[in-house]
């Protein structure tokens, strides 16, 4: 199918005028001629919905499913064939209500192409990777053919390939498919001869379905549930393919560790790593050992909890997003600790290049990383004392040291500062539970007298409690869209009050229901 079929959902109002526009797309599935191409059709058609949120909840399901309702309604040959191809492509829940309806129409005697019942009939023929020195990705292919046909045929044999990013927490963000099963192969094979910098080896099915369905995780839960992850172009119109090609591979072995990938690291093993490194000839040119001894251990922190427990590794990507992505989002510095982290890193990779076996050509590529983004890190690292805030405060707001907790904690504690009556507020420690009551008692000095006053000022320390500690995610997200559109901070509390009071304890639905806030009612409850 070509892509001109796929509309994005949320430019339509009607769901029934999606799905007639998809069941008229299915029937360029009756002229294919083979269940490849109609699987990449039909994965290319569900693709325009992946990833996507609706006021009812997943776009996947609540589409998908209406999407099997619709063509089980129309009961023609192309609802039949796209019924058929559901029936492995979609979800669980999907793929059962599809199997159903097909079998009815069959019953009715609906015509069906020759080639449908072979629709998801593979066998695995071949696993491999392709994996870059330094540890930053993998490139899974995973080759198949259909069952009952010779595995020779050019139209039967083909490769899902897929990138696994270990620097965007092991998310899958490319996927694609190709007929040129020999060819790829040998590409690969040559390109891994011809470079010290990749290898490339045949893995057992086992183990790449458990890398790929680890991967394909990982990008669903990535990032918050209002925007899509950071995956190719290509990634969505293969997603339902690739889910379904992963299932045909056998199961029964864990995710297999990434390149280099070491034991947890505890505490007491993390400073061990960090002293060890201080006291080591790369680290003796570091002339602030104080800012250089927190610097380091920042350096193991990243690797040890972003990077799948491997704190020595390091490459020019891995490097680069921890000075221009996460240190600016996550990380409080002291103005030493900002001069210092170029060159504390630098001395990083000297000192771990040797323990890990990464080539001298491979730590030159990385120290050059290094310092081509310390022309931008002055840029991306914005310290919060440059927007007037005192340092005292921040450092109040954040014991932490989690520069991405900043703003949600000035929004629930605004008044730090100052005195009120006999309390002096820079005292007041917005982290201790006493402190915190205080503070929200301050806050509501001058407004009415309620009889529900302390149940009403409870509720306010736990929605105060959520947004210092960030849980879950979605109620700084829907507490910042009411703030976009005017309302003020009261209101917006009041608001996540009611969600929270109504929902209870479940996690999911609350998390549903926040997403689900799209502005405040014209009475928004007290």
């Amino acid at each position: 199918m070509s892509r001109r079929h796929r509309r994005d959902p949320r430019e339509i109002h009607a769901p029934d005028e999606v799905f007639a526009e998809m069941l008229l797309a299915a029937r360029e599935l009756l002229a294919v001629r083979s269940p490849l191409d109609a699987e990449l059709m039909v994965s290319d058609m569900i693709g325009a919905w992946w990833g996507r949120r609706l006021r009812r909840g997943d776009a996947e399901q609540v589409l998908g499913e209406g999407l099997v309702d619709y063509a089980a309604k129309a009961g023609t040959p192309a609802a039949l064939t796209l019924l058929i191809a559901l029936a492995y492509l979609g979800t669980a829940r999907q793929a059962a209500k599809a199997e159903g309806a097909a079998l009815a129409l069959i019953e009715r005697d609906v015509a069906r192409p020759r080639w449908a019942d072979r629709l998801g009939a593979v066998k695995p023929t071949g696993c491999y990777v392709s994996r870059d020195a330094y540890g930053d990705q993998d490139t899974v292919v995973c080759t198949f053919g259909y069952r009952g046909t010779e595995s020779g045929e050019s139209e039967d044999r083909h490769a899902l390939v897929m990138v696994v990013d270990y620097n965007m927490r092991g998310i899958a963000r490319d996927a694609w498919v190709s007929s040129h099963v020999d060819k790829l192969l040998e590409q690969a094979r040559a390109e891994a001869e011809a470079s010290p910098m990749l290898r490339f080896e045949e893995i057992e099915p086992q183990q790449a379905r458990a890398l790929l369905e680890s991967a394909m995780k990982a990008t669903a839960d990535y990032g918050d549930r209002r925007t899509l992850p950071p995956v190719s172009d290509s990634y969505s119109a293969y997603h339902a393919f690739a889910r379904s090609r992963i299932k045909a591979l056998p199961p029964g072995r864990k995710r297999p560790a990434p390149l280099h990938s070491e034991a947890p690291y505890s505490r007491d093993r993390r400073a061990m790593l960090a002293a060890e490194f201080l006291s080591s000839d790369a680290a003796e040119h570091l002339s602030d050992p104080s800012a250089a001894s927190r610097c380091a251990d920042h350096i193991i922190d990243y690797g040890c909890d972003q990077d799948f427990g491997r704190p020595l590794r390091v490459s020019p990507t891995k490097c680069e997003t921890f000075m221009l992505d996460w240190l600016p989002r996550k990380v409080m510095l002291s103005p030493a600790e900002q001069e210092a982290v170029p060159y504390v890193l630098s001395a990083w990779a000297r000192f771990t290049a040797p323990r890990t076996g990464l080539s001298d050509e491979a730590l030159r590529a990385t120290l050059d990383g290094i310092w081509e983004a310390t022309a931008r890190f002055a840029e991306a690292y914005r310290d919060p004392t440059t927007f007037g805030l005192e340092r005292d405060l921040v450092e109040r707001l954040l014991p932490d040291g989690d520069l991405s907790a900043l703003a949600r904690r000035v929004f629930a504690f605004p008044f730090l500062q100052g005195e009120h009556g006999e309390v002096k507020l820079d005292l007041l420690n917005p982290a201790d539970e006493g402190d915190r009551r205080l503070l929200l008692e301050i806050d509501h000095v001058g407004e009415p007298v309620r009889p529900d006053h302390d149940e009403h000022l409870a509720w306010h320390e736990e929605i105060a409690a959520r947004l210092w500690e960030g849980d879950p995610p979605q109620l700084w997200e829907a507490a910042q869209r009411l703030l976009d559109l005017g309302h003020d901070r009261h209101e917006v509390l009041h608001v996540l009050i009611e969600i929270a009071e109504r929902i209870g304890d479940d996690p999911e639905a609350l998390a549903d229901a926040l997403d689900d806030i799209a502005d405040i009612p014209d009475e928004p409850p007290l």
